[in-house]
């Protein structure tokens, strides 16, 4: 039997049992993206409403509110957002100008990526891309349950998955934590109820060991049972 000769330039690898995980805070570090680094104190605003919407923001430190704000003033919480999420992409579909307003809970830093290079790298890198399109799909999941949830359930489980989502329950790679800044005001204007409410069913969650206060608003697992009940 004649042997064929192995080409000298060619390697074989073993394949590698390892997954490789993309990471998009180190892309954006290391791969050259014109970016600008920016640091807000606690309740400060990173865009009002009605800016030019000219760059994407990747969330790096900290937590930030997504709000809206009616022409009487009163004020719509549509998002609560943490490490790793991105916002102010509606200047990729062609948004003029901030359809809401941003604000910092926490002390946060914040990348601003131009929409100009935004694209470019979107359309250059895959595996950011790939990053990109399921963070949007994750999110357009989120506001369905959310529609959901407003027209079918009680404001008690409502306020329950509030406290769930603010807490990043269930997320990989994202311990539970204490929420900082986070008034009844503001929850009842996500959850959709009153004040006095939600006030009600804190007090409730505490007493049954659900919710706890400790330099801050502690969100135990347990409160899954609230969701879950029928």
């Amino acid at each position: 039997m004649r042997r064929i000769a192995r080409p000298a330039n060619i390697k074989f690898k073993r394949k590698s049992n390892t997954t490789h995980v993309f990471d998009p805070q180190a892309f954006l570090d290391t791969a050259g993206v014109t970016r600008q680094i920016m640091q807000y104190r606690s309740l400060g605003t990173i865009y009002s409403q009605g800016d030019p919407a000219t760059s994407v923001m990747y969330l790096q430190k900290g937590s930030v509110k997504l709000s809206v704000v009616s022409r009487t003033g009163k004020e719509a919480v549509v998002a609560l957002l943490g490490p790793g999420d991105f916002f102010g992409e509606g200047c990729l579909a062609g948004q003029p100008v901030r359809m809401g307003m941003a604000t910092a809970l926490s002390a946060a830093t914040v990348l601003v990526i131009k929409k100009r290079e935004m694209l470019k790298v979107l359309h250059e890198q895959h595996e950011l891309s790939d990053r990109f399109i399921a963070f949007m799909l994750t999110r357009n999941i989120r506001i369905q349950e959310d529609l959901v949830d407003q027209l079918f359930n009680s404001s008690e489980k409502r306020l329950a998955r509030t406290l769930l989502l603010m807490a990043r329950y269930g997320k990989e790679n994202q311990p539970q934590g204490v929420l900082r800044n986070v008034s009844q005001a503001m929850l009842a204007e996500m959850v959709g109820t009153t004040r006095p409410r939600i006030n009600f069913f804190m007090n409730k969650f505490r007493e049954l060991g659900f919710i706890k206060y400790n330099g801050g608003l502690q969100v135990n697992s347990s409160l899954l049972s609230v969701v879950l009940h029928e």
